[in-house]
């Protein structure tokens, strides 16, 4: 037997804009309908999980999962600065209504990367009004939604525009030294970014940005960030938590950090520790009154005396390009719990692959991590697998198979892999079928 206690979250995970279709008001929609636009394709109906909803919930609860990790939409509650949809707010509501029918704990993110268009008219996340405005934000959806839920992210992988930057830092500085050699790649980072397409189209972006956004350089959430957009991001998150914990005491909080598993060979110490200072220990004074931290974890990083290495020659790798490596999930919580106390939720870990054998495979090694991580006394509280569905990977489209359910986007038919029932084989019994 493999199952983990009861009262373990199993489960998987989905972010509004790549499911959901037709987020017509948010900055990414607006991006992939641009002319010079870094997007291979455009989300348009992506899988239709706005309205597929309760088949896609009836589909994880038959194969066992106890828990579902989604996104509200802001840009669909907020479409106009100060003016709320009830519509878009009562779809939420039947969502997590249709997750406790079905015996799922709805674990939601109020911010999974896509903003309202008008948030980034006004200087994205960058600008100093936006903290406030994400409270007022997050203070709606409360007050409307707070009383059905008992586990909130605020911010998913808050630490991205962090990670962005870096990247584009590096493949300047590789285009700069060796343009020509093919070997630059943005397969550090972990979201589907095409950053060299961003970088060789920035004049004219900058010019159809100007007509579209009001602005050159819109400031999204997984732009390039700054350090002052940094500390605004952090104030965002604290301005966030404060206002759930004033409207809804009963909610645990946290946000969501995208974490490698830093590696150093001997010389690459003083840079491995600069990159992990860089993606986690420098936020730890804002999220250490968190209640969890939600850890998300793909793949390794490893470091020698020339800094960040490249992926080890004949590794596997997966569609995204990432080094095959469901242990660094181990590492990762075990470094992490050194310094963060609260709980512990892995809010995202999967694999990009068109077999799925090795998405098993990939869940089995990561879960005999988590295992030995809780024996040996550290508090994880629940798995989420990256993605519940086949589904629109940003800048790179739909070509990206991270799901446990496969979708024919002819008809939207679902069609589950062997993955999902493997994942709910884990799932401990509960003494409750359904949650109040």
């Amino acid at each position: 037997m493999h199952e983990f206690a009861s009262g373990f979250f199993i489960g998987a995970a989905t972010a509004a804009h790549q499911v959901e279709g037709n987020n017509i008001n948010s900055d990414f929609w607006a991006q992939e309908q641009m002319v010079h636009t870094s997007y291979v394709e455009p989300s348009l109906d992506a899988v239709d999980h706005y309205n597929r909803y309760e088949e896609d919930i009836q589909l994880m609860a038959t194969a066992g999962l106890n828990a579902y990790r989604f996104s509200i939409e802001w840009a669909r509650i907020e479409p106009q600065e100060g003016a709320f949809d009830a519509d878009a707010v009562q779809h939420y509501r039947d969502v997590i209504a249709s997750c406790k029918a079905n015996g799922l704990e709805p674990v939601i993110t109020l911010h999974h990367f896509s903003s309202p268009k008008w948030l980034i008219s006004k200087g994205g996340w960058e600008a100093e009004t936006t903290p406030s405005d994400f409270a007022r934000y997050v203070r709606y959806v409360m007050e409307k939604l707070g009383s059905e839920l008992r586990y909130v992210c605020t911010l998913n992988e808050a630490n991205m525009g962090i990670q962005v930057a870096a990247i584009s830092r590096q493949i300047i500085a590789q285009l700069t030294k060796a343009q020509a050699t093919g070997t630059t790649s943005d397969s550090q980072v972990q979201m589907g970014l095409n950053i060299e397409k961003m970088i060789a189209n920035q004049a004219e972006m900058a010019e159809e940005n100007k007509r579209v956004f009001g602005v050159a350089d819109p400031q999204c959430f997984t732009s390039p960030r700054t350090s002052r957009g940094d500390e605004l991001v952090m104030e965002a998150h604290r301005a966030a938590r404060a206002v759930i914990r004033e409207v809804c005491p009963h909610i645990k909080v946290g946000l969501t950090l995208s974490l490698h598993d830093i590696q150093a060979l001997p010389g690459g110490e003083g840079s491995a520790q600069t990159e992990w200072n860089e993606e986690f220990t420098h936020y730890l004074p804002s999220i250490a009154d968190d209640d969890f931290l939600g850890v998300q974890n793909y793949t390794r990083n490893r470091h020698d005396h020339n800094g960040s290495m490249t992926t080890p020659d004949g590794a596997e790798l997966t569609q995204m390009d990432y080094e095959y490596y469901p242990q660094g999930l181990e590492n990762v919580l075990r470094r992490v719990a050194q310094d963060f106390h609260g709980d512990l939720i892995v809010t995202e870990n999967g694999i990009a692959t068109s077999d799925d054998t090795r998405r098993v495979a990939f869940i089995e090694t990561a879960l005999a991590g988590v295992r030995k991580c809780i024996a040996d006394g550290l508090p994880i509280k629940g798995y989420f697998c990256w993605s519940l569905l086949d589904n629109f990977e940003w800048q790179k489209g739909f070509s990206m198979q991270f799901g446990l359910i496969a979708v024919d986007r002819s008809t939207q038919k679902r069609l589950p892999k062997p993955s999902l029932s493997y994942l709910g084989s884990y799932c401990g019994t509960t003494d409750e079928k359904k949650l109040d």
